[in-house]
Parts: structure tokens; C-alpha cells; sequence
């Protein structure tokens, strides 16, 4: 891709060798500061426009993905010349120029190489048959060879990846995603050994080994094993085999130095690391003036980095140098922030306390897999560096004041410790907010009070707006949360009324996007997004759109292009396991079942090898279904009157109650009566968040009703309806709504909150916090409710009524259609196969999900257990 006029007359020559992210950020850098008088010309052997790296997982999964990095209209610039296919080979320092592979030669004022690093090799027998991952083309061969094992063998493949630290383990989560079970390899005693000590790395282990990974540390392979080229296992240095359908290997990079390396019999002119990589000054620069090396070739302090942010740094500094700035190199910024299939982790600054007499504050809970450590100098004031692991949310608060004086006691940013959330913190202008573009939290203001940075542009008041005006939040995304809050703090200050866009797809709230597509009538996610939002959603708007469109409609949840919205557990309709089984919970109203229909469900679990267990709601679950098994379970379930208990979605979960005045000496009123038209009458109703239910017949309260979403509790005067309570984490008692009801209003009043909090409350909000942050709380949720003040009552029982009028139990509705049912399949080429990786042991006369350690002794796997069609 080349420009199409021609530069100003006689500009001064930059050569970019390679086209990576450091590549295309030095360009972006000189683009942004003016181009007048230059001409950079940009060598890349690769095919494709410089993408994005860090990101290089998505890609894995979805081989269509766009990991291009900013915009491909830069290119167009007239100064601006991009070649792909070509590699250059050589550098002729004296002529100052480079060749290529392909024969070109190309003339340089100023040489900036960025050849980044190649992906390391094992030197072990049968390495030719692994898989890397450092490119597209490498990532879209693992997707092929996962998606083709798959279908050829008809099972659930093995993925072994040998490498424990950040890429190793980003690679066993993509292989997990799609499909494979996820094998660790890791020479080192403990996961991600350069980040996190041995404490922080078990934590680690532990919550990885819990999602169903197979981790194995503290030896190093000595051979894959293979059968006429296809894989099968790979033989460890203490003679043991790990099964292994593909091997993937991420140990490490190397950087990438082969120019800067003297033929031989020729003279060694630069000088390279112990470890590879050219030696630069803190300018950037090689030894010889003009040519200068950024990215993971470049070797600072003895270090080679292939890290984002100090690629970045350089590429700017270069850049600012031909300028005729002074900048330097402050040295490697080795903080890192990611979660790994669903487990936060961060590291930063001297996260080892290296430093002496430096100080490591503690806490550790081995059985929830939480640690987090601060360092801080002998005096316990400033802050030298941090691990966190399972809960890394005080990282973000941390970050930008390392080397600072803490504003509180280090222990109070302990938050897993249970003191609450970590203090609020002031963070000075110069702090750095997003350390991948070296944005200090005073950019940020600036952007948002008067945006000098952007030439004289009006302010900015949204995240999307600072992210393209500042940098900011643009390359890993572990910013963005403090970024917003930074936003929100100023935008208060101000007294401007702070953004409550749902995404940065979407500018509405979702109360506003609730009522748009309420008042316009619309009924599919694309519609929505082209009336209202831009680019093509994210997990955010698009799970929240799918339980809008549900309970405005009613509409089978998975129709109409709506599956590929839903998280995963409304996906298959039931909530999964960390063993990749699923659970099955049919409805029992009220916690009332007869005799009968015990039987059912206890011969279920025995013909399918369940285990069952009596839920905190008045239900029995049954763990250990496999995916295909489900529509069969379901069948049987149906046929002798049950029904899906939607355990699986943000919907109305139980109404639990006591026996009341049927049976209780106690007992006021008919509590279990009321529960069960209650929940019959509300069962299937998506909202923001789940919804439970709780109805007690006196004032003994043993259902509990003041822990729950709505509670109803008789009295002599008939019943007191209490709202906003719930359990969990963050526990809240229900407060008195209306007292003294009868049955009627009662349900009126039901009716009313419910709909209200699910047009008004944001997306994963529970009803108590709801209350709490309406204006003017639980009597503003009174006067809506009981005195129609907002003159919406009539519309809120009617939106309820056709609710109720069109509700269809989902599973029976799945088993209906064919093509609904093609959904519950394991393996698309193969719906008979059973996954092997599932196995039990036998524990307390019942079945459990075997650990890492019992798996290599089977005693109970899920192909042992009978199905409908055998035995």
C-alpha cells in the first residue's frame, strides 16, 4: 500500500525494518507530529497491515477477526509508504541503506529497526510436529488443527501447551475456548514464574486448575511423541507420557538481532546483549548515529522486553528525536494486567521486593485462590510494587502511585481481606494512567476540561472520546475502568451529569435502550444496533439487549439470531460446571412436590449418573449432564409435568416458603399457596439481574423472605410486602413496601416493582442497589408503586399481564423443533460420541468431578454411565 502523489521535494529518507506494533506506532508518532519534509518508508515481510499482538487470542477463536491496529487510512498519507512482502536482509551502514529478500534496495537518512522477535523453539525430538504462537498465520493453524482433530476423532481433543507464563497461558485458554481440554506444561515450579512469586503463582495454579486446566510444573518435555505425524503425547524428563491431540509451544521470544549480526568474515560493528538483541542508548539509538532500534530487538540495561508499553515508549522517543527533541528512555515498565479465563492477575514494579530492607504486606487464602501482596519501603509509605491475584481490583488504584507516598495504611488496599474497597484515591497529574501509551492522568483531565491536546476540540465527556483524543485505553484495555472513574470524578467536579452509555458501542443507558426499543417495537439485535449504536457490540450490550428483547417479547431466547447474544449458560439452557458438565434444576413452585414426581427426578439421576443436591431455594439440582445428554433428560422431565427452573439466566429463580397456615400451629395465612401462584406467575421473567422470591406465614419468617428480592410475610392484617433484599457477597435486608395487603393488591404492587426495576435498573443490577442509587430510594419506589405518582401503573400490570399471557417453558419449546435441538450437540460430525476428558469419582454414595491427580486412575467416566438407547 503506497501513497499516490508525491512527497515535498527532497525529504529526508526513514527506513522502518519490520511492520509490527512498534513499527506502526513509530509511524503513527511521526504522523501525529507532522510529516512536512519526511518520507518514511515501512518493510514488512509480513502480508497483512501492523496488527495487534496483544490481542492475538481473539483471533485464535475467531479467524475473522480484525486485529489491524488504527486506521488503514493512515496509509494513505502521501509521505507515508507501506510494503508488505518484503524482508530486509541486510544493512549497509557506510551506503546507508538495506536490501530485502526480494532483491530491492532501499536508501535511509534514518533507520528505525523494529524486526520484534521470533516465537522460541524447543531443541527436542519430534518438535517439528508442535505449533507456535506469535502470528496470525500461527493462530489461525492452531484454529484449524483443533477444529479438524476435533471433527476427525470425535471427541473432546487434548491441548498441551508447554509454557506457564503469559503467552503459554493465553494460548491453553484459547485452545479451551474452543473446544479442546487445556494442557500446561511449565518447567518452572509455579505458573507465570517471571511475574509472580511462589505464593501468588500456587494462587494461580489453584484457580486454573478449577476451570479444568491439566497443569503440570516443575518438569521440563524431553520428547513429542507422535504416530505417522499425528501427535500423541508428550514424554516428560521423569518418564512420564501427557496424552496430547496437538502441542502448542510458547516458552518465550527471542529477539529477532540477525541484522545487526556480522557475516562471516566480516567485522562485528554493533553491539549485541548477552542474550541477544542490539544495545541502544537511552536515545534510542544504536552506535552508529542514525540507525536506531525499538521493540523486543532492542536491548536496554541488559534487558530485551516484549512487553507493549516500552515498545511504544521507544517508538516515541525515536520519533521525537528526529524532531529534535531530547527525549529518553526512562527504562522497562514491566507492569502487567490480564485475566485469564476469568482469573484477574497483575504484577508491577518490584513485585519481587528486590529493594532492600523493603517491606511485603500479605494476603493469602489458599482455598479461594486469592493473593495480594504490596511492597513498600521500610517506613510502610511508599509504594515499590504489587501482585495480585483472584482479586487484582486495588491495581488499578495502585498503579499510578508507584514510587509515590501512599495516601493510607498499605494493609487497607488489602480489599480481599475483607476491609471493603481499597481507599479512594487522588491521583496527581503526573501519575500514569495507561502505561502501554504513557498517558498521565492529567492528559486525561486536560481532555475533559479543555482538550489542548486535541488542537482546540470542545471537551470530552465520554470514554470513546478520550481513548481517540488521548491514547489512553487503546492497546490492552486494562486502563479503561480507571479511566472512567477519572471521567466521572471530573465530570462531578464540574457538575456535569456523569455518562451512563451502556458500552462504548452504545451511547443510551440501558433504562433509554430499553424504552427505544419498547416505544419503536424492535425485535432483533441488528436493528437496535443500527438505529442506536456503532461497530458490532460487545459482551456487554449484547447479553443485555437479549434479556431486554426477552422481556419486552417473551420470545424464545435462542431464535432470530438471539443465541449468539446470550452468555454462556442461556446458550445451552443450563448452567455449566467446572468440569464442562451441566446442571439440571427443574421448577418446583413454592418448594411443594409430590411423591411422584421425587421418583422422577430420583430415577433420572440414577439412569444418567447425576448427582443431586437440595438447593438453598427449595429445589433439587442435578450436576453432571453432558450436553448432549440435556434435551433427553429434559424430555423425560417434561413428560411427568416439570418444567426448566431457569436456574441458568438473569430471571426469576425461586419463591421459597414455609408450610404456613396448612400445616404450622403458627401459621397466619397460606404462604405456600401464595408462593406458588407467585411463581408461577413470574416464572420465565428476564431482568437486569436474578430474581428471588420469599413468602413466610408468620412473623417467624422461616423462608426468609427479608433476604430476598421481594419477600411476603403474612400478619393478622393480611401481608407485608418488603423489597430490595438479598444475600451474597454484599447482603441487604428487604425493606417494608406496603403492609396489611390482600391478595390482589398484593400481586398489583408485585407487578408494578418488578417491571419498573427491570425498565429502570442498569444491566447486572440487583434490586437492592437499585433502590439505593434511584432518587430518593425506597420512597420513590414507594410513591411509582403504590400511588401511581408517575401515572404509569396501568402500563406496568399490562406489560406484566402479556408476560404471563405468553409465557412457554423454553425446554419444552427446544424439544419441539429439530433445530433447536441441533444446539446440544458435543461434536457437530460425531452427536454420539461422549467427551472422555469427563470424569467422576465416587464420593458419599453420589459422584463428583475427579481432580488433575485422580483423572490418571479413572474410576467412573461419563462414557460408564448408561443412556437412553444403551445397555
Amino acid at each position: 500500500m503506497t501513497g499516490h502523489t508525491s512527497p515535498s521535494e527532497n525529504p529526508r529518507r526513514i527506513v522502518v525494518a519490520g511492520g509490527g506494533p512498534a513499527a506502526h506506532r513509530f509511524a503513527d508518532a511521526m504522523h501525529t507530529r507532522g510529516l512536512e519534509g519526511w518520507h518514511v518508508t515501512v518493510l514488512t515481510e509480513e502480508a497483512h497491515l501492523p496488527y495487534d499482538r496483544v490481542t492475538l487470542s481473539k483471533a485464535l477463536i475467531e479467524v475473522d477477526y480484525d486485529l489491524t491496529l488504527g486506521h488503514a487510512s493512515m496509509w494513505d498519507h502521501d509521505a507515508l509508504d507501506l510494503r508488505t512482502g518484503e524482508r530486509v536482509v541486510k544493512i549497509n551502514p557506510e551506503a546507508k541503506s538495506v536490501e530485502t529478500a526480494a532483491g530491492n534496495s532501499y536508501e535511509y537518512d534514518a533507520l528505525v529497526v523494529a524486526t520484534g522477535s521470533n516465537a522460541a523453539r524447543l531443541p527436542i525430538p519430534g518438535a517439528e510436529h508442535t505449533h507456535v504462537y506469535r502470528t496470525l498465520e500461527d493462530v489461525w493453524a492452531i484454529n484449524k488443527a483443533i477444529t479438524e482433530l476435533t471433527a476427525k476423532l470425535g471427541r473432546r481433543i487434548k491441548a498441551v501447551t508447554i509454557g506457564g507464563g503469559l503467552l503459554g497461558l493465553e494460548s491453553a485458554a484459547g485452545t479451551e475456548r474452543l473446544g479442546a481440554t487445556p494442557i500446561v506444561i511449565d518447567g518452572a515450579p509455579w505458573l507465570m514464574a517471571t511475574q509472580l512469586d511462589e505464593g501468588a503463582g500456587q494462587a494461580m495454579g489453584r484457580l486454573i486448575k478449577d476451570k479444568g486446566f491439566e497443569i503440570h510444573g516443575g518438569v521440563f518435555p524431553s520428547e513429542v511423541l507422535s504416530d505417522d505425524g499425528q501427535v500423541t503425547g508428550v514424554l516428560m524428563a521423569d518418564g512420564r507420557i501427557i496424552d496430547a491431540d496437538i502441542v502448542i509451544v510458547a516458552i518465550g521470544v527471542r529477539p529477532r538481532d540477525e541484522l545487526f549480526r556480522a557475516a562471516e568474515g566480516e567485522e562485528q560493528v554493533f553491539t549485541l546483549g548477552p542474550r541477544g538483541g542490539v544495545v541502544i542508548s537511552d536515545g534510542c539509538e544504536t552506535e552508529i548515529p542514525g540507525i536506531f532500534a525499538i521493540g523486543e530487538v532492542a536491548n536496554f540495561g541488559g534487558m530485551c522486553l516484549g512487553l507493549v508499553a516500552p515498545a511504544n515508549t521507544m517508538a516515541e522517543i525515536v520519533a521525537d528525536r528526529l524532531h529534535g527533541g531530547q527525549a529518553t528512555f526512562p527504562g522497562f515498565d514491566t507492569a502487567t494486567k490480564l485475566k485469564l479465563s476469568g482469573v484477574d492477575v497483575a504484577s508491577f514494579g518490584d513485585a519481587f521486593a528486590k529493594t532492600e530492607h523493603s517491606l511485603e504486606i500479605v494476603y493469602a487464602d489458599p482455598a479461594r485462590g486469592v493473593y495480594q501482596k504490596i511492597v513498600t519501603t521500610d517506613d510502610a509509605k511508599t509504594l515499590l510494587g504489587g501482585i495480585f491475584v483472584g482479586d487484582a481490583t486495588p491495581y488499578m488504584s495502585l498503579r499510578p502511585l508507584l514510587g509515590r507516598e501512599l495516601p493510607a495504611e498499605p494493609g487497607a488496599y488489602l480489599t480481599a481481606a475483607g476491609g471493603g474497597d481499597a481507599p479512594e484515591t487522588e491521583l496527581p497529574d503526573d501519575a500514569i494512567l495507561c502505561s502501554c501509551n504513557n498517558v498521565a492522568a492529567g492528559s486525561i483531565r486536560d481532555a475533559v476540561n479543555a482538550c489542548g491536546t486535541c488542537e482546540g476540540k470542545e471537551p470530552v465527556h465520554d470514554v470513546p472520546g478520550l481513548k481517540a483524543c488521548t491514547r489512553a485505553g487503546t492497546q490492552c484495555g486494562s486502563c479503561v475502568p480507571m479511566i472512567k472513574k477519572l471521567l466521572e470524578g471530573e465530570l462531578k467536579k464540574s457538575g456535569i451529569e456523569v455518562s451512563k452509555a451502556l458500552c462504548e458501542h452504545f451511547e443510551l443507558s440501558r433504562q433509554e435502550l430499553f424504552d427505544a426499543i419498547r416505544v419503536l417495537e424492535l425485535t432483533s439485535f441488528e436493528d437496535i444496533l443500527a438505529k442506536y449504536g456503532t461497530g458490532a457490540g460487545c459482551d456487554i450490550c449484547k447479553p443485555t439487549i437479549a434479556s431486554i428483547l426477552a422481556s419486552q417479547h417473551s420470545a424464545y431466547v435462542l431464535d432470530a439470531g438471539r443465541g449468539t447474544l446470550q452468555d454462556t449458560n442461556d446458550r445451552a439452557l443450563a448452567n455449566m460446571q467446572k468440569d464442562g458438565t451441566y446442571s439440571v434444576v427443574p421448577r418446583i413452585p413454592g418448594g411443594e412436590i409430590t411423591p411422584d414426581k421425587l421418583v422422577v427426578i430420583g430415577t433420572i439421576a440414577k439412569k444418567y449418573g447425576l448427582y443431586t443436591k437440595i438447593t438453598g431455594g427449595q429445589r433439587i439440582d442435578m450436576f453432571g449432564a453432558r450436553l448432549e445428554q440435556l434435551p433427553e433428560i429434559w424430555g423425560e422431565l417434561i413428560d411427568a409435568g416439570m418444567e426448566s427452573g431457569q436456574a441458568y439466566g438473569k430471571s426469576l429463580r425461586t419463591v421459597k416458603s414455609c408450610v404456613g397456615s396448612t400445616w404450622c400451629r403458627f401459621g397466619v395465612l397460606d404462604s405456600v399457596s401464595m408462593a406458588i401462584n407467585l411463581e408461577l406467575r413470574y416464572r420465565g421473567l428476564r431482568s437486569p439481574h436474578k430474581l428471588k422470591m420469599g413468602v413466610s406465614g408468620c412473623a417467624r419468617e422461616c423462608a426468609e423472605a427479608r433476604g430476598k428480592d421481594v419477600g411476603v410475610i403474612a400478619t393478622s392484617e393480611g401481608w407485608n410486602l418488603y423489597v430490595g433484599g438479598n444475600g451474597g457477597a454484599n447482603p441487604a435486608h428487604a425493606q417494608l413496601l406496603a403492609g396489611g395487603l390482600d391478595d390482589e393488591t398484593l400481586v398489583k404492587y408485585i407487578d408494578r416493582y418488578f417491571m419498573y426495576y427491570i425498565r429502570t435498573a442498569d444491566r447486572l443490577q440487583r434490586t437492592a442497589r437499585w433502590q439505593e442509587e434511584l432518587d430518593g430510594g425506597l420512597k420513590h419506589v414507594r410513591q411509582v408503586v403504590v400511588e401511581d405518582s408517575l401515572g404509569i401503573a396501568d402500563e406496568l400490570e399490562a406489560a406484566m399481564a402479556k408476560h404471563v399471557g405468553s409465557y412457554e417453558d423454553e425446554w419444552a419449546a427446544t424439544l419441539k423443533d429439530p433445530e433447536r435441538l441441533r444446539r446440544f450437540r458435543s461434536f457437530v460430525n460425531a452427536p454420539e460420541q461422549e467427551d472422555e476428558a469427563i470424569v467422576f469419582v465416587p464420593e458419599r454414595g453420589q459422584i463428583r468431578p475427579a481432580t488433575n491427580e485422580e483423572k490418571s486412575a479413572v474410576l467412573i467416566s461419563s462414557a460408564s454411565i448408561p443412556v437412553r438407547g444403551r445397555d
